[in-house]
Parts: C-alpha cells; structure tokens; sequence
C-alpha cells in the first residue's frame, strides 16, 4: 500500500513543480515561497481548529492534529530549517534554469536517500535496487551534457551547485522524516501543520531582511494564480508521503525513488507548457531515470 501512496505524492509533486515554475518565471523568489508557504499553513488551519473543537469527529476521519511537547516542536524546527534553505536554493535555481534541468538533477535525490538508508537505518538494497540507482545517477549526467547545448555549463553556473545543494538537504530532510514518523511517532497532519508554521516564521526573518526594506523588489513581485496552488498541491503531496511512511515496512530509499516518477510530468509537459529546448533529447535520460525507477519498484 506504501508504493501506491508513494506514486499519488509523486502525482502531485509533478503538478507542484509545472506550478512552481510557473510562479517563480520573472518573479521576485522569497515572496513566491513564503506565499506558497503561507497558503499550504492556511489549508490546514481549519484542521487544526477542529482538532480542538470537534476532536471525535477529527480522529475518526483521521485528521486530527495531536497536542505535543516541547522537544518534538524541536525536531520539527530543524526539519523547517533543513527545507527553508533547500527550498531557497531551490526557487533560485528554478528560476534561472529550465525546467527540464532542475527537475532532472533534483531526481538525483534518492542517491543521497540511498545512502543515508544504508548507513543510518541499515536498509538493504538487492542487485536491483543498485542497478537502478545508479541508472538514476548516470541519466542525471547525460543531462548535465545536454544542458551544455542550452547555454547552461554545469561547472560554472552557480545555479546547477544551488540546486545540488538543495537536492542533498531535500534527501537529508527525508531521511529525518523516517525519523519523525516512525520513531517520534507524528502523524502526517500533525507534522505538516507544524513544520509549515515554523518555516513561514524562518521565511519571515529571511524576508525581512532581503525583500521588505527594499520597495524596487516589492514593487517587481507579481502575484499569480499558481502561488497558494503550490502550496496546497505540496500538502497533498506531503500527506500521502507521510502516510506512506506510517508502514512500519516502508523503505525511505525506495519511496524516495518511486517519488521520482513526477519527473514524466516536468519534463513531457513542462517542456510543452513552457516551451523549453531539446525535449526530445532529454527523453533519453528520461527513459534512464524511469527504468532506474522501474528496476527498484520490480524489485
């Protein structure tokens, strides 16, 4: 049941990234963020009022977002740190790199997954599993030589490093969702209610700092329709991740992989929406990825 769930976070991650692109094209980055932030926050406000109000009625359709203590409103605060600063390396570079490169390399996540499961929660990959990652990681390369013909050098664009960066906090930030699900023992809601709190306080801080005092950035910040569609398209996707996580059988190595599968959307219809160079190139490595996918799920 956890793959299945894996493969509905990773539809709606794959709409979460064609909307993200959409709201970050020309605009100012750190309000897009702490907007889409801000609207997943506000999706789930009303749950965390009838958790108090209606308690039955919320545990019973299993909504119900728990009362904790201190130390584990500790443990969400570094996750928020952890996904603040990925997720600002992240928006940067979608900005200023297409789609159908950031995706890609983002895909190289389960790599970092891969060895963290080894190492941290003694997850034993079979010949497969091996196969298919490093399928993942080849393919990712392949598109490193194609971005080269789109005017994007992957050794001395900045941006390729922010979104590497990004990509290996995003695995560290999955590796301690394990944790928080299956040793501290969160719900789903309970934990996206809180990390989204604390990360709209972290991107408050950066804010204040980087884009309030100066009235040239507020005045180039555009609001657009994508921004909380972000947001809620996150949530949803985070819930069925969580959820999947919940399966004392679930492996964060393979789920992560299997969340990969969002890139068929990003790249076939991100390149058509917006119009990006070499699609058909880039469905090589597309075919790459998906086999490595499809050699850890066979497996």
């Amino acid at each position: 049941m956890w793959m299945y769930l894996g493969l509905l976070a990773a539809l709606f991650l794959g709409l979460h990234n064609l909307c993200k692109k959409h709201a970050v094209q020309g605009n100012e980055v750190f309000p897009v963020l702490l907007g889409t932030i801000s609207s997943g926050f506000l999706l789930l406000v009303p749950f965390y009022m009838a958790s108090h109000f209606f308690k039955e009625e919320m545990v019973n359709i299993d909504f119900y977002i728990t009362d904790i203590p201190w130390k584990t409103h500790g443990f969400i605060l570094i996750k928020s740190a952890i996904m603040a600063a990925s997720w600002v390396l992240a928006y940067q570079a979608l900005k200023h790199l297409p789609i159908t490169i950031v995706t890609p390399i983002r895909s190289a996540g389960p790599f970092f997954t891969f060895i963290g499961a080894i190492t941290i929660y003694q997850e034993k990959p079979n010949l497969y599993q091996w196969i298919g990652f490093f399928l993942i990681i080849l393919s990712v390369m392949l598109y490193s030589k194609i971005g080269k013909k789109e005017g994007i050098n992957f050794k001395r664009n900045k941006w390729i490093f922010a979104i590497i960066g990004a990509t290996f906090l995003g695995a560290s930030s999955g590796l301690y969702d394990k944790f928080l699900i299956q040793t501290v023992h969160l719900n789903p809601q309970t934990l996206q209610f809180w990390f989204c709190w604390y990360t709209v306080l972290i991107l408050l801080v950066i804010l204040s700092i980087t884009w309030f005092p100066h009235a040239e950035k507020r005045k180039a910040f555009k609001w657009r329709w994508s921004i909380p569609l972000v947001g809620i398209l996150l949530q949803i996707a985070d819930y069925f991740y969580f959820k999947a996580l919940q399966d004392p059988d679930a492996l964060i190595m393979l789920l992560s992989a299997i969340k990969r599968s969002q890139i068929i959307i990003a790249v076939v219809l991100g390149g058509i929406i917006f119009k990006e160079q070499n699609k058909r190139k880039k469905l090589v490595p597309l075919a790459g990825i998906m086999a490595g996918v499809f050699l850890i799920l066979y497996s």
